[in-house]
């Protein structure tokens, strides 16, 4: 590979598999990542998915720290709008403090939910519909000492506990050229979702690097891209791997909120000529195929959109094969 891998896990709950059983996956996996080269480990922030186990990220990161010794771990990402910023300010210099240097808080304005889950997490029609991404980044900004609150805050008494503990690296998740922008204006690192927004990555990375400005954080841009990865021995298995995704994305646009499939429900299962299409469609997220097949296709996704670091999230129901997936990657 041209450039570093890390890994984001959304936590896969597969057919049969307990939360237990999801979240001791996601552990070995986060061991094995930590012997085997990749950079970060960032977990994923999602509610209302039966299919997912990722969300309580922060308390995941914590575990994942407590069991690697070299990886960076954070989060892709916390959903800011759900929160509140002193709360999350706690939370990551609360992580800082118990594994200095080895954190990452990245950040995200979607809800990672459907709009009754978002309502639920944030109580009042009021927080739906505010769009105060940029003003909640800089009030978290503030409770880390890194800027002053505005002049009109009422919380500029308020501590951010524990004192002497600044915040880790923020970084800005988006899916879109918003996120993009913002970064760049804030000196900041900047991940792009190309595993579910594929359309949008040419223009948005272009815009980070374009209008970068220099920070204390950062003195050049760093851009990540994360994609979706099936990796298998041969390109047969490859494909029937494959169709686990398909399938997995087939019932998400139908809001069917169940466990990810295995591989012989995926393989029992016939799509129509409609269905066909969209599976189609969800291809363009997904990278498939033998280790030289898929290294060689992220090396030039990395090329393509000038990716500082590929980050690959492989969201398949069967913890076995999902590990498979990435020592292929990396043997």
């Amino acid at each position: 590979m041209t450039v570093p891998l890390s890994i984001l896990d959304l936590i896969p709950v597969g057919v049969g598999v307990s939360a237990s059983e999801a979240l001791a996956n996601t552990l070995e996996l986060a061991r094995f990542a930590d012997g085997a080269g990749f950079v970060r480990f960032w977990l994923a922030e999602h509610h209302n998915a039966r299919g997912l186990a990722s969300s309580a990220p922060e308390i995941v990161i914590a575990l994942v720290a407590r069991e690697t010794t070299r990886l960076r771990v954070g989060s892709g990402g916390i959903m800011l709008p759900n929160h509140s910023t002193l709360k999350v300010a706690e939370t990551f210099k609360t992580l800082e403090a118990l594994f200095p240097g080895r954190i990452d808080l990245g950040l995200g304005r979607a809800p990672g939910t459907d709009q009754l889950t978002a309502y639920a997490l944030r109580r009042s029609m009021e927080r739906m519909q505010a769009d105060d991404f940029p003003e909640q980044v800089a009030e978290l900004e503030a409770y880390g000492g890194e800027r002053p609150f505005a002049e009109d805050s009422p919380f500029q008494r308020v501590i951010a506990i524990p004192e002497g503990v600044k915040l880790p690296p923020l970084w800005l998740l988006s899916s879109s050229g918003f996120g993009a922008r913002m970064a760049a204006r804030l000196g900041r690192g900047f991940a792009f979702a190309h595993h579910f927004s594929p359309a949008a990555a040419g223009a948005s990375m272009r815009a980070y690097r374009e209008e970068f400005r220099p920070s204390q954080h950062l003195a050049k841009p760093h851009a990540i891209l994360a994609v979706s990865v099936v990796c298998g021995e041969t390109e047969e298995r490859a494909e029937a791997l494959a169709r686990c995704v398909d399938l997995m994305w087939l019932r998400f646009h139908r809001n069917e909120r169940q466990p990810l499939p295995t591989l012989e429900e995926a393989s029992a299962y016939r799509f129509t000529r409609e269905e066909q299409h969209q599976v189609r469609a969800s291809r363009e997220m997904l990278t498939v195929g033998t280790p030289d097949v898929v290294r060689a296709k992220l090396d030039a996704l990395a090329r393509e959109f000038q990716a500082d670091e590929l980050m690959v999230t492989t969201n398949l129901g069967g913890f076995a094969e999902r590990k498979r997936s990435y020592e292929l990657l990396v043997a």
